[in-house]
């Protein structure tokens, strides 16, 4: 990005700031939170910065207009020493982020591009292990955002907070710190006080219950006893119940679903015949919580294998270095973000049902800040291909490497922000 669009949108930012400031939400203990921003005209978190009140931080924003404003979950006396151990640590929020970065949805065949940086191959959806050409693995990646996939992050979100925090951790909802990211995914902040002394191996391990990482089903009380195989039990409240319930709805899927979830879990053709013709008296046996499971080709591995099947379903996909490390950063609500110019937007849980990020009704919650009906931008597109965007419900392109065309605000900011276009 030239230094020209930088400029450009480093005083739009800073505008926006003005503008805005009195619109700009607090921070719970605000005076103990760490700062740290990504500027415009320099590579690198500049971090280690506390503001001892709002209006001194939205000075700040007024001022510099930085290109991303993170804060931290934890809490310290001397948020501000450049020593992480001298900032006298006090606890920590469980910060939760479920990014479509990480984890695979269909639309990302559509709006996802790489390129071989060593033979200029390039593909769509996720880029593969190494280069079906070259076999180099170096990729560049335009990962682009669309309702679909911010669907996708959306009931994540929802699945986590009503499957996992409520019922299983006790978590209340006005604990919850629900937030648009202002690009592909949200986050949750939970602030609880016992939750706050929690250390790093314990949130590993709360990572691991959301995520259904390492469970171990004889835990959950399967076993085999005389050549007797021993299920789960929907009584049994966590894990054993979620599965239990996930398995019933499975089984009142149409037969070619359930026979394709079992091939894809690697179950041989004759095993899913069986368990296609005992179906029924399979979900009877488990609506009355029969202890005992038998399916003719089902042996102990092959229900192993059957339940870590269930569980992927189950579990909610999350950033886990980003629950885990205590001294991490987030995006601050109310800020900008700097690959998109969206808004980072903060939800309540009822907001959250309804919301569509690129298309927002509610104005209030917009996260597309820089609309105007009337100005446009004459841009040059310098990246080699770009898929089709639908903001607002207009659809952009797709465009190739040397379009030149007069883009609305909104969404001329976007591709400056994304860097994939320049001003004429």
């Amino acid at each position: 990005m030239k230094m020209t669009e930088k400029t450009y949108l480093n005083r739009l930012f800073r505008q926006y700031y003005r503008e805005k400031q009195a619109k700009l939400p607090s921070v719970s203990s605000i005076q103990q939170r760490e700062f740290g921003f990504f500027e415009w005209d320099r590579p690198g978190m500049n971090r280690h910065m506390a503001f001892d009140t709002l209006d001194n931080f939205k000075k700040y924003l007024i001022d510099k207009g930085p290109r991303h404003v993170y804060n931290s979950g934890a809490l310290y006396l001397e948020p501000d020493n450049l020593v992480m151990e001298n900032k006298l640590y006090q606890g920590c929020d469980l910060i939760i982020d479920i990014d479509v970065d990480h984890f695979f949805t269909p639309c990302k065949e559509d709006h996802d591009i790489w390129f071989c940086v060593d033979c200029n191959k390039s593909g769509k959806g996720m880029h593969p292990v190494k280069c079906p050409i070259c076999s180099k693995t170096r990729f560049k990646n335009i990962s682009w955002i669309c309702e679909e996939c911010l669907e996708v992050a959306k009931k994540s979100i929802s699945t986590l907070i009503h499957d996992f925090l409520f019922p299983d951790f006790g978590i209340k909802e006005e604990e919850l710190n629900i937030a648009f990211s202002g690009h592909r995914g949200y986050h949750i902040k939970v602030e609880n006080k016992k939750v706050r002394t929690l250390s790093s191996e314990s949130r590993r391990e709360i990572v691991d219950y959301l995520s259904g990482n390492n469970i171990s089903f004889e835990v959950l009380g399967f076993r085999k006893i005389n050549q007797i195989i021993y299920g789960l039990r929907k009584d049994n409240i966590g894990w054993s119940q979620k599965i239990v319930n996930k398995i019933e709805e499975i089984l009142k899927k149409p037969n070619d679903d359930i026979q394709d979830f079992l091939f894809t879990i690697g179950i041989n053709r004759n095993a899913v015949e069986s368990f296609l013709n005992s179906k029924d008296d399979f979900l009877t046996a488990i609506a009355r919580n029969q202890p005992t499971w038998a399916i003719e080709g089902f042996g102990f591995q092959t229900w192993q294998n059957f339940l870590e099947g269930v569980v992927e379903k189950i579990g909610v996909e999350i950033d886990e270095p980003v629950s885990i490390d205590v001294h991490r950063l987030i995006r601050y609500p109310g800020t900008l973000h700097g690959k998109t110019g969206f808004k980072v937007q903060e939800l309540t849980l009822d907001q959250l049902e309804d919301f569509n990020p690129l298309n927002e009704q509610n104005n209030d919650l917009d996260p597309i800040v820089f609309k105007s009906e009337q100005s446009t931008q004459k841009l040059e597109i310098i990246e080699k291909s770009l898929p089709a965007t639908k903001l607002k419900n207009e659809t952009f392109g797709p465009y190739k490497q040397g379009d030149k065309d007069d883009f609305p605000h909104h969404f001329a900011v976007f591709l400056l922000c994304k860097e994939v276009a320049r001003s004429l």
